[in-house]
């Protein structure tokens, strides 16, 4: 290695100016993140020193990812914040709780995404004295915890004095970082790499031996410096062995060096390159219990740096150490690490050790790794579960025992998303245990689910988990068919799963509960609604009901393919509150975007923008896919022909049904039958749970517009039989409307007014006002006509369903009247984020407050408001709050 970096920054100088602007971007309030990216031996290393140089007047705070590390959650993230620690008091309980927990300060499950705020919130802390600078090299070998919670922080500086940098060797496996700003270091020129070279060779130097050292490092600065060192330049004027790869050839330059050491001093090397947090304390007493002499061994041990913290010269030669150590050398370096390490303070890591230190199968190691997977999984770490329970299986002899073990990997790793591990994890489960078999049968369900690939479907792999656990468990045989059901619902092919339900023998047993959805659904599919509704309508009444614990979306569907609205806003805040109460953020985000369709269908569109922001929110910070379907609905009942299109042209292929339906209600409040019409009896004709059920009245509406009278008929006798099913006011009101239309009974209009006559249901309401305003103009009743646009359009206009506001206005004028222009409102000039954060701001919340529910910064907040009081001509957060149509 050069004795300084300056030489080894030749050809680097568009980086450097990136690093430098980066900084000065900080300083100035305008934070960011850079990923230095590259193969091993690039330069991603020197540039972090010049990184640390060029930080004058920052606060560094460092972290480097180890690769015997990646198992342990949080390790890294703790690296980095603990300088900082002391300040934790300043951050708010929930928050201080959460990194105590992640840092295993205090016992309980961290929510991994507070523990995302509350390290922001730390930095902020930070950074009030002066900016901030942190670092991460070898971030390609984080723990899966530290890169989710870092790529958050780096997402949510913007506003901030405060720079991070990755240094990433690829390729890398870390998804975490891929949508940060990047630069890939390449290879140095012929130019800069014959600078470099002839800086770190003073001596005069054969033409054909540079020529040789250049084709050989292919610009890899490392390489440069380290040929020579390896080989001799005698050895290179004959010429190398072709590798695969140039960290291949580095890697060969170490262990080459290493294997020239004697045994004492190759043996502590080995014990250093196992043990990942490079304390010297630990070092020494493995060196002692080994027999080795560690002063004088340390002195003759090239690439390692023994002092207040063990370092290598390179991560390549940490792997070099360890991987060229024959095998009983790092089983006798893990054996002495495990019995130094304090089974008390660091159970987990001496475990590790032990598995490591393990040639073969042993029950007691496996159990400790048992203990660790569920230790890891309570602070969050659930990739350091999976891993643990990986190699704990691998150690376990009874097979019963042995394959409890694989399924609880397997279960890890799909949590995590690592779905190719998972598939080789299910591959191997061999049991004549029913149980295991569902339980494998599940697994491979979910698997295929997220993958949407494979010979056989999720619901093929769940229908076979039930048909196995009949005999043995009838319970969980009833639970796994319906599982299946509402995959079905929710991927369409809802008839196998009913066909493999009506083989069940019946159980005897009262039918309620999930016996009672079950053969609702069942009935709904094979006899009809009518069928189903005497056996669904009491469970889905009852919102609170355990089976909809479990399957809100489930529940969600058949409420609203039986127009049941109370049961489709119940089941949605329970989801919520159920969410918020357990910080999953698998539940929460479903709740948010059930509950804001059904919001925005009551005509509160403020609420749905807020609602559908905040999940978006977690979306963001998570990583996940935004579930787009609420921001359909919102878009359709809006009425904005240029937003929806937009949005309905974005949307993945998975949503058809749900545009098809958005676009038949924008289609009919602009008055363009035709193509509410096509996208309406392309909705219904698929026929899925729910989505065919809202898109009935659309089309009934277009259809009777366009002169197809039979195509309404059918639709409003389909309508009808769902509607009966429910007995719920809002369908009940929404079919009675349809049946006006085709029978032109005026008596229906007014009884779909009146049964929609509910605040919840203001939206119906106003499009039934219209239609029979519509309808009495048509029959020449021009003061009664009035009588019931003038009402409909106030509504509409009120409400925002702009299209529908507008089709009413255009009937009012058609009477002879003019309709009043709808006023602007505040939040027709917001983003959705903005809407939300100044309903928030409106209600009393502070910055910190608003920061900690959307996963920002205060800054970024502050910034936003900064927005929101521009656009709408205000000075302070009291004149928000004075604004009606804000909350």
């Amino acid at each position: 290695m050069p004795e300084t970096h300056t030489d080894a920054l030749v050809g680097r100088q568009d980086e450097i100016r990136r690093l430098d602007a980066l900084l000065q971007a900080a300083r100035e309030s305008r934070g960011g993140a850079l990923v230095l990216r590259g193969e091993a031996g690039i330069g991603k290393s020197v540039l972090l020193r010049h990184l640390d140089e060029a930080a004058t007047g920052f606060l560094v705070m460092r972290a480097s990812g180890a690769e015997f590390e990646t198992e342990l959650p949080f390790a890294a993230l703790h690296q980095l914040l603990a300088p900082v620690t002391d300040r934790l008091m300043a951050l708010p309980a929930p928050h201080r709780k959460a990194l105590e927990i992640a840092f295993g300060l205090d016992t309980g499950t961290p929510d991994p995404f507070l523990v995302g705020v509350a390290s922001l919130g730390l930095l902020v802390e930070t950074v009030r004295e002066r900016p901030l600078l942190c670092v991460v090299d070898d971030a390609q070998w984080l723990d899966r915890a530290s890169a989710k919670a870092l790529a958050f922080l780096a997402r949510r500086v913007s506003a901030e004095s405060i720079a991070l940098v990755f240094a990433v060797r690829e390729p890398s496996r870390l998804p975490e970082l891929d949508e940060l700003p990047s630069r890939s270091l390449q290879g140095l020129g012929a130019s800069d790499a014959r600078a470099l070279l002839a800086a770190a060779i003073r001596a005069p130097l054969d033409e054909r031996v540079r020529d040789r050292i250049l084709a050989e490092a292919r610009g890899n600065p490392l390489a440069l410096v380290e040929l020579p060192r390896t080989a001799g330049l005698a050895g290179m004027a004959g010429g190398f062995a072709q590798p695969d790869s140039v960290p291949a050839v580095i890697e060969q330059s170490f262990r080459s060096r290493l294997e020239l050491l004697p045994p004492a001093a190759r043996l502590l090397v080995t014990v250093a390159a196992a043990d990942p947090i490079g304390d010297p304390g630990l070092l020494w007493r493995a060196a002692e219990l080994l027999g080795i002499d560690a002063a004088a061994a340390a002195e003759s041990a090239p690439l390692v740096e023994f002092g207040t913290r063990i370092r290598f010269s390179h991560p390549l030669a940490r792997s070099a150490a360890y991987s060229t150590a024959a095998p009983e050398e790092r089983r006798r370096a893990h054996e002495a690490l495990a019995a130094v390490t304090d089974p008390v303070a660091d159970p987990d890591r001496r475990a590790w050790h032990r598995a490591q230190a393990s040639a073969g199968p042993d029950e007691q190691v496996a159990a400790e790794l048992e203990a660790s997977a569920h230790r890891a999984r309570e602070r969050g770490g659930v990739a350091a579960a999976a891993a643990f329970l990986e190699r704990s299986a691998a150690l376990t002899i009874g097979p019963v025992q042995r394959a409890e073990r694989v399924l609880a990997a397997a279960e890890a790793k799909l949590s995590v998303g690592d779905f190719d591990a998972a598939a080789g994890l299910l591959t191997t489960v061999a049991t004549d245990d029913p149980g295991q078999d569902a339980r494998a049968d599940l697994l491979r369900g979910r698997l295929s689910f997220v993958r949407r690939r494979g010979d056989e479907g999720p619901t093929e792999y769940l229908l076979r988990a039930a048909a196995r656990l009949a005999a043995t468990d009838p319970a969980w045989s009833r639970e796994c068919y319906l599982d299946a059901m509402e995959m079905g619902v929710l991927l369409g092919g809802l008839g196998p799963v009913v066909d493999a339900v009506a083989k069940v023998p019946p159980s005897g047993e009262p039918v309620a509960g999930a016996a009672a959805v079950l053969t609702g659904l069942t009935s709904l599919v094979g006899a009809g609604h009518r069928a189903a509704g005497e056996l669904l309508r009491p469970v889905v009444g009852d919102a609170g009901h355990e089976v909809w614990a479990r399957r809100p979306s489930l529940g969600f569907m058949v409420g609203t393919e039986l127009w049941n609205r109370d049961a489709m806003y119940g089941i949605a805040t329970r989801a919520v509150a159920a969410g918020r109460e357990s910080g999953s953020f698998h539940v929460l985000p479903i709740g948010l975007a059930m509950l804001a369709a059904v919001t925005a269908h009551a005509g509160d569109f403020g609420a749905a923008m807020e609602l559908i922001s905040e999940e978006e929110a977690i979306a963001d910070a998570t990583g996940a896919a935004p579930l787009v379907y609420p921001r359909l609905h919102l878009a359709a009942l809006r009425g904005r022909r240029g937003d929806a299109a937009e949005l309905f042209a974005s949307v993945d292929q998975r949503m058809t049904l749900s545009v098809q339906w958005a676009t038949a209600v924008l289609g009919n409040g602009l008055a363009d039958y035709p193509a509410a019409l096509k996208a309406a009896k392309q909705a219904v004709e698929y026929g899925a749970v729910g989505t065919s059920s809202l898109a009935l009245p659309e089309l009934v509406e277009a259809a009777m517009r366009c002169g197809e009278t039979e195509v309404a008929a059918a639709a409003l006798a389909s309508l009808r039989e769902r509607t009966q099913a429910g007995g719920h006011a809002w369908g009940l009101g929404v079919e009675a409307c349809a049946r006006a239309l085709v029978t032109e009974d005026e008596s229906a209009y007014q009884e779909a007014i009146g049964l929609l006559d509910d605040s919840a249901l203001v939206v119906y309401r106003a499009r039934a006002q219209l239609l029979y305003g519509e309808w009495l103009r048509r029959q020449g009743r021009r003061r009664d006509a009035r009588s019931a646009l003038r009402p409909a359009h106030e509504s509409l206009s009120d409400l925002g369903l702009e299209a529908f506001a507008e089709r009413a206005a255009g009937e009012l004028r058609a009477t002879g009247e003019q309709a009043r222009s709808r006023a602007s409102k505040a939040s027709d000039q917001l983003t959705m984020q903005e809407v939300h954060i100044a309903r928030l701001v409106a209600d009393g919340a502070t910055s910190k407050e608003v920061a900690a529910k959307l996963f920002l910064s205060p800054r970024t907040v502050d910034a936003h408001l900064r927005n929101i009081f521009r656009k709408l001509g205000l000075t302070s957060r009291r004149q928000l709050r004075d604004l009606p149509d804000i909350r």
